[in-house]
């Protein structure tokens, strides 16, 4: 998909051009579980940040810029929140579901990336705003362990819930500029969410990781498609030999 990613980073740093210095431009990518998007959204990253270091492509105040990616799993909620839940066996068991998340947070980051940048907060008064990050190796996430600063004007936000129609999603999505969504076919996206389980030790076995995916997974993606706000942009994923290697986490 290095292609793809390519011409779409090209797309990106030329809208960025063209918008006003105290505005950032706020991609989102959603798609289902397995299409992806983390591996996808990385080299977008890094093809983006190679153009916009090379002076032929943009003017000194496009150079300085920086694009940032922000994974949406940073805001899910943590074993003890899920603990606190009605059903907390079901909460654990479903974890990974938008109502799993802590959306509200999610919609107070977006907002925050759509405040001016005056020209004294990206100066002596700068303002650093931060997402957080789940991590694995403790199974939670961890608070303000990336930040944001005015001079990334380009963010990328990638994550199932990203543009979500509800509540309180909605207040979040209609901010987005650019609504990106990769596609991957539900049976192919199955057979890759099996081998990921197993593979990573979330699951001890093919027939464990079937059913977490076809209980679980699949349906949050079918959620996904069926309340979303219209994308700007469908991606056909397709995982090639070196996407094979990598985790869409």
């Amino acid at each position: 998909m290095d292609r793809t990613a390519e011409e779409l980073a090209i797309d990106l740093v030329n809208k960025l051009r063209e918008i006003p210095p105290e505005s950032r431009f706020i991609v989102g990518v959603a798609g289902s579980p397995a299409a992806g998007k983390s591996s996808f959204c990385h080299r977008l990253l890094k093809i983006i940040n190679s153009l916009l270091e090379q002076a032929e492509l943009g003017a000194p105040d496009i150079q300085r810029t920086v694009a940032i990616l922000v994974g949406l799993d940073g805001w899910h909620l943590s074993r003890a929140e899920l603990d606190a839940f009605p059903d907390p066996e079901l909460a654990h068991e479903r974890r990974g579901a938008h109502w799993t998340f802590d959306g509200k947070g999610y919609v107070e980051f977006v907002k925050a990336l759509r405040l001016p940048l005056s020209p004294s907060t990206a100066s002596t008064e700068i303002q650093v705003i931060t997402a957080p990050v789940f991590l694995h190796a403790i199974k939670d996430p961890t608070a303000d362990a990336v930040s944001i600063f005015p001079h990334h004007r380009l963010v990328i936000i990638e994550g199932l819930y990203t543009y979500l129609s509800i509540d309180p999603w909605s207040a979040a999505s209609a901010l987005l500029d650019e609504r990106w969504f990769l596609h991957v076919d539900e049976a192919e996206a199955c057979q890759r969410l099996i081998k990921r389980h197993v593979e990573t030790g979330i699951c001890l076995n093919e027939n464990e990781a079937r059913l977490r995916a076809e209980g679980n997974d699949i349906p949050n993606g079918r959620f996904v498609e069926e309340n979303m706000l219209q994308p700007t942009r469908f991606i056909e994923s397709v995982q090639d030999m070196e996407m094979a290697h990598e985790l869409d986490l």
